[in-house]
């Protein structure tokens, strides 16, 4: 019965499990911890700040076509930020299509809440157009779609019918 005694009184074989158990739960919470910082955990608790909106939008029937390589039309940016046009690009129902890239910077910019008349020319009329395909003109009763790229890289679509 003394051995079983001793053992009961032996303060060191306790002291050294604490410790053990402690020093796993130190390692898991760190463990959770990085995880959660490295997937972004935590960044998603931080504030961020909001950047403006782009939102273009064709207004209808506004295409007015001056020639068969030259068509104006009005766009209202119906964001809250201000929306510069890098690039467009002009496609027939064939798949036919001309680029136009504007000078960087030099494209035409909308203000928020606001229209801006746009010329967008094909052919003769855009001296740096790239043609992909089988050159063409805007032809009465045909429909053309109109890509526009700003330049934080969003695109807007719209279709407009000669």
């Amino acid at each position: 019965m003394k051995p079983i005694r001793k053992c009961l009184n032996d303060k060191k074989g306790i002291d050294t499990i604490l410790a053990a158990l402690l020093m796993v739960v130190i390692v898991v919470v760190a463990s959770v911890m990085v995880y959660a910082w490295s997937t972004g955990l935590l960044g998603t608790l931080l504030v961020h700040p909001t950047t403006g909106q782009e939102s273009l939008n064709y207004v209808t029937n506004s295409g007015a076509f001056a020639s068969g390589t030259s068509m104006t039309a009005y766009i209202n940016n119906l964001g809250t930020a201000n929306t510069t046009l890098v690039t467009y690009y002009v496609k027939d129902a064939n798949g036919n299509s001309y680029q136009y890239n504007y000078n960087t910077g030099a494209g035409p910019t909308i203000a928020p809440n606001t229209s801006a008349s746009i010329t967008f020319t094909i052919g003769s009329s855009c001296g740096t157009c790239t043609l992909t395909g089988s050159a063409y003109t805007f032809t009465s009763g045909y429909s053309y779609t109109v890509l526009m790229i700003t330049s934080r890289n969003n695109q807007f679509t719209f279709s407009v019918t000669r």
